[in-house]
């Protein structure tokens, strides 16, 4: 933890950067002359290793020893440990019923996942799980049909639960067609807001209270734990009401795919605040969405840092620092040269559009408009009509493409090709804004000099390979920092607890693949 925070500090103002500010607050100064002017001069392959730590002999010795000092500090992603800590895991595949509406990564990840918990349960003792930001509860489903587990499933979304249920009553009926008795195990749907760990903690024992004295029906209650003492059930009532009840099947396991910001953080303090939970496996996502302590207006617990160890080291992450730390070296390293200019491109575009808000619409800065998944928009599109036809004039609608490793503009008037390096960018870069201004709502004029604010822009766009893949290089380290974090704070509760961190999936499939895995001795 120390090592990592040292080495991250003097690079504080790269990790605090964001890329609409590029050209504006001139970004690219940021990065050691000798590192830009040997990167921007190499290749696009070269600059896709880079994240992973992957360095040229001739690049200089400074960015070779940050590249070597990033890949001895960053936690491993291989899933060789797997097998070592999990002895006998038998990873079963899903059928076709079971999959359905699950994507690659989805069912990559519900299939390992759903077998370590299993896994664990055996293990710890424990009989129910508590599928923790349970979506649309593929995971639940496995755990409940195919490894016949009592699951419950708890989500803040209505809509999820009912699509829990009515996906669960299909499954349900595929599985009695095939057994002559079929005695089926269905999870168990809970919508509501979990906003500290005694929530949960509450929410978990009073769940398995209710489900030891009546059989449950998988239909989904509605509450809502939140901050108000008028919202939130007491612990001593739920732990009265589970003394009453016969303890078979009352410990538990809690399990979460991804569960978002400080879900994630809630599930760490309900295990240690709550001796019926046996064990838990987690995989957390969406740091950006973690609530940080020293930047957070709040009286409620922080999701960083929990651990003593991180407290004392007094490094503040911040949003863009967390949010970088989703970036995933395994993704940039498949990519293939033209997506990863066309991405550059798009950053271009982005940071040149912030120039233009700037300038002509500054009260839209003020509000702080969230317009940069339109680039990713863009890029899937990009992707799925290259897929489907090399023909992009099928409509009158203005669009992007990437055709013969170019990219090119296209309405109701034809399809032209530019060259991606060419001055003709700007014209992709005017449609960007047209459609930009309209997502914001503002009224696009030709007095806008948009070719001015280009030419001003262009001369630097060689720079934002080289610099966003510095920035994507220390991704890795923060989630790495974040994760030993939590890591910590499950050793630091004593020797009752064994807690260990590996990765359980397919780094390229699912980036956020290391899961933390705590059980009672």
């Amino acid at each position: 933890m120390n090592a990592i925070a040292d080495f991250i500090r003097p690079y504080k103002p790269l990790l605090d950067a964001h890329v609409v500010n590029f050209f504006k607050d001139r970004l690219w100064e940021l990065v050691d002359d000798q590192w830009m002017d040997c990167l921007r001069k190499e290749s696009v392959e070269a600059l896709l290793k880079l994240p992973s730590g992957s360095a040229q002999e001739y690049w200089p010795d400074s960015l070779k020893q940050f590249l070597c000092n990033l890949r001895f500090l960053v936690l491993p992603r291989e899933r060789e440990l797997m097998h070592q800590m999990l002895p006998n895991l038998h990873v079963a595949s899903l059928g076709t019923v079971l999959a359905q509406g699950m994507n690659l990564k989805k069912k990559h990840e519900v299939e390992i996942l759903a077998a370590v918990v299993s896994w664990i349960v055996h293990d710890s003792g424990a009989e129910t799980i508590i599928d923790v930001g349970s979506g649309q509860g593929y995971l639940a489903q496995a755990l409940s049909f195919q490894y016949q587990h009592p699951v419950i499933a708890i989500d803040a979304s209505l809509h999820h639960a009912n699509v829990t249920n009515a996906r669960a009553e299909r499954i349900k009926k595929h599985y009695a067609a095939k057994k002559s008795s079929p005695h089926l195990k269905v999870p168990r749907t809970i919508t509501c807001n979990i906003l500290s760990s005694e929530a949960l903690t509450d929410l978990s024992i009073t769940s398995l209270c209710e489900d030891n004295t009546e059989e449950s029906t998988g239909r989904g209650n509605k509450s809502e734990f939140g901050d108000s003492e008028s919202s939130k059930p007491s612990v001593a009532k739920a732990i009265n009401l589970y003394n009453k009840q016969p303890h078979s099947g009352a410990f538990f396991v809690l399990a979460g795919l991804h569960a978002c910001g400080d879900l994630s953080v809630n599930m760490l303090r309900s295990f240690v605040g709550c001796e019926h939970v046996r064990a838990l496996i987690g995989i957390g996502c969406c740091y950006n969405l973690l609530s940080e302590d020293c930047l957070e207006k709040t009286d409620n617990s922080c999701g960083f840092p929990i651990s003593n160890a991180a407290k004392l080291s007094s490094l503040v992450l911040g949003k863009n620092a967390r949010d970088l730390a989703c970036q995933s070296a395994e993704r940039w390293r498949i990519l293939t040269a033209d997506a990863a200019l066309q991405n550059f491109d798009v950053h271009a575009f982005r940071a040149a559009f912030q120039l233009v808000l700037d300038k002509y619409f500054p009260e839209i800065l003020v509000s702080s408009p969230s317009i940069g998944r339109q680039g990713k928009a863009l890029r899937r599109q990009q992707c799925r009509r290259h897929r489907e036809s090399e023909l992009c004039c099928k409509d009158g609608r203005c669009s992007f493409f990437e055709v013969s490793g170019k990219l090119s503009y296209s309405n109701a008037k034809g399809c032209q090709e530019f060259d991606v390096e060419g001055s003709n960018n700007y014209l992709l870069f005017k449609e960007f804004c047209k459609s930009g201004l309209t997502r914001l709502g503002c009224m696009f004029s030709e007095d806008i000099d948009l070719l001015e604010i280009w030419k001003e822009a262009q001369s630097y766009t060689e720079f934002i390979g080289p610099f966003w893949a510095l920035r994507a290089a220390l991704g890795p380290l923060v989630e790495s920092y974040i994760l030993l974090d939590r890591l910590l704070f499950l050793q630091e509760q004593g020797n009752s607890v064994e807690a260990f961190l590996f990765p359980i999936f397919d780094p390229t499939l699912s980036p956020r693949n290391i899961a933390v895995i705590a059980r009672r001795k």
